[in-house]
């Protein structure tokens, strides 16, 4: 195949793994982009146990040629439908052939590539013309065309990494990633201390591209000798014993409020940033 039909921005799949109601309710359902009547179809994929299995079901289920994936506690701005739009018609030009879009990534060099707004991180990145090549693309938002016949490897467990996974794979089918301009926010909690998957997967992914490696994500960078994880470790520890916190900033209570705090640049301050952290991890 040498491109993609191009596809009808006004009937797009969004999909998420949800497994806090309210925080669904609070942020993806408070979107501006779903304010007036759409076409849109949301799959809402709740009890898989992995990203791959909720991702690859909802694959099966979608109606639509674009295929956007997202956190529960994604909020999507007013503009973000005609950015993406803007972007598929750069891409139609350029690279018809793309296979994996997302707000946030790394490229070859591990720079940063996207424009979000996090909580306790505040503004990352900043706004830049058209869609950049990346090598890894955060899990944020992760936007596929259905007919690429890109999957998820229902190999990887848990809901890690699967970002990366599917950045490799698709480099592997020849077909290159890219972060859009579409600005959107994460109204998240950032965990300092990360969970037992998040190791486990990490162990999974460094054995499956080994011969890829390193491989820079906007969480960790995997390496041959795991100095980035080996750090982490030592600070999760630290953290623990000594200061006895395991979250660094809780999500905003109201997805409204913090929507509106942004678009009237009043948002809270960054403490996080302040302190040093650069990781979007969660």
């Amino acid at each position: 195949m040498n491109g993609h039909k191009m596809a009808d921005i006004k009937k797009i799949t969004f999909v998420s793994a949800v497994n806090d109601q309210k925080v669904f309710e609070n942020n993806f359902q408070i979107s501006p982009i779903f304010a007036h009547a759409h076409a849109h179809q949301i799959l809402v994929q709740r009890g898989f146990p992995s990203a791959a299995e909720a991702y690859n079901d909802a694959i099966d289920k979608s109606v639509n040629e674009i295929i956007v994936f997202c956190h529960q506690d994604m909020i999507f701005p007013a503009d973000w439908l005609s950015n993406l739009q803007r972007s598929l018609q750069y891409l139609e030009r350029t690279d018809p052939n793309w296979g994996v879009l997302g707000c946030f990534g790394k490229n070859a060099d591990g720079a940063d590539r996207g424009h979000l707004y996090m909580v306790g991180m505040g503004t990352i990145g900043a706004a830049f013309d058209h869609p950049e090549p990346v090598r890894t693309l955060d899990e944020i938002v992760l936007i596929i065309n259905k007919s690429s016949g890109i999957r998820f490897d229902t190999g990887l467990p848990h809901y890690h990494f699967y970002g990366l996974d599917l950045c490799m794979q698709t480099a592997r089918l020849g077909k290159k990633c890219y972060a859009i301009p579409a600005f959107c926010i994460h109204n998240t909690q950032y965990n300092l201390v990360l969970p037992r998957e998040f190791y486990a997967c990490y162990r999974l992914i460094k054995k499956r591209w080994k011969d890829q490696l390193p491989i820079q994500t906007t969480c960790v960078r995997v390496s041959i000798f795991d100095l980035d994880v080996k750090k982490r470790r030592l600070r999760e520890f630290y953290l623990r014993k000594f200061e006895r916190r395991t979250v660094g900033t809780h999500r905003s209570q109201s997805g409204q409020q913090l929507l509106e705090q942004i678009e009237n640049n009043s948002q809270p301050e960054p403490y996080l940033a302040k302190r040093g952290e650069k990781q979007l991890c969660v």
